[in-house]
């Protein structure tokens, strides 16, 4: 069956006259007549019965007309989605971001690329890491904004948007607090608030270690405002990336020897044919004013020690 057969069907099951059909259709009467007997053929048995007064649907062709009706209605339909998505009309676009990163900043991005493109609706879902990976790899969703430290393997390309450090997030009362910086070794045996979620801290653990560093964690949550409640109750120390940190009356303190920095990056599927409105939103991300220019590299300490980096 072809969609042309469907349409002309529709054309004749209206006009009950093979001539006005084929003009509604237009196309000439035999390529119609044609079209309406092979259809006949594939179903079985006549759609119409032809009369010299008149034509008229047979019972075959009252039972299949709502059936045609509803093939015509989901072409016609798919062709104005396809319409839509070209002029990035009534379209939805799915967004997963990492858990992790400061909802404000992304908060921006997305408002500014709404009042860019106000017919393309945003989902945005809060996911780790490896569930977004799962979640592009499945088609769940478009666009991924997160970072991992090891990346993310060959099937996914990686656009870098911005970098971000790492502090210590402490309450105004701590003693950190009267520091310029903290330095990994300050850290020992202090009490830690842990954020259950946190992709980086089993790396920064890792090199705490390697220069003796052991800390004591006293709480741990996956819900971030449950850790900055319990460091601005003076319970510990926190180790947050420096734009998650939303709580005001947190003070935070840039650590260093070493320093920890993630790249936080715009994700999709490599060679996956993609929409406009993903395309869009990769330009709108491109052009969009990250905060990256604010976080120079850091200088020599007071010691005269160089600084160390672990990108993570």
């Amino acid at each position: 069956m072809e969609m042309q057969q469907v349409r002309y069907f529709l054309a004749l099951s209206r006009t009950l006259n093979f001539t006005r059909a084929a003009e509604q259709a237009n196309v000439s009467q035999p390529a119609l007549t044609r079209a309406i007997q092979q259809l006949e053929h594939e179903m079985g048995g006549p759609l119409f019965h032809r009369e010299r007064a008149r034509t008229h649907l047979s019972e075959l062709g009252r039972i299949m007309l709502p059936y045609f009706e509803a093939i015509q209605a989901q072409s016609d339909a798919a062709k104005a989605h396809a319409r839509d998505l070209k002029k990035l009309d009534n379209v939805t676009l799915q967004i997963g971001a990492m858990c992790t990163i400061g909802p404000a900043i992304l908060s921006d991005l997305f408002i500014k690329f709404q009042a860019e493109h106000p017919n393309v609706e945003l989902a945005v879902s809060d996911n780790s890491a490896a569930e977004l990976l799962e979640m592009l790899a499945n088609g769940d969703i478009h666009v991924g904004l997160f970072g991992l430290p090891e990346g993310p393997d060959v099937r996914f390309h990686t656009l870098p948007l911005f970098k971000e450090r790492f502090v210590v997030c402490i309450a105004p009362d701590h003693r950190f607090a009267a520091q310029n910086v903290v330095r990994v070794r300050d850290l020992h045996e202090e009490h830690y608030v842990n954020r259950a979620k946190c992709e980086v801290f089993d790396i920064a653990r890792r090199e705490f270690r390697a220069r003796g560093v052991f800390t004591k964690k006293v709480f741990s949550s996956e819900r971030d405002d449950w850790v900055q409640g319990m460091i601005k109750a003076g319970m510990g120390f926190g180790f947050f990336p420096e734009l998650c940190v939303t709580d005001p009356a947190l003070v935070t303190r840039r650590l260093v020897d070493p320093e920890f920095v993630r790249q936080i990056m715009l994700v999709t599927v490599r060679g996956r044919p993609h929409s406009p409105a993903v395309g869009a939103f990769v330009r709108a991300a491109k052009a969009f004013a990250w905060p990256q220019s604010q976080f120079e590299p850091m200088p020599p300490d007071a010691e005269g020690d160089e600084a160390v980096v672990f990108e993570v």
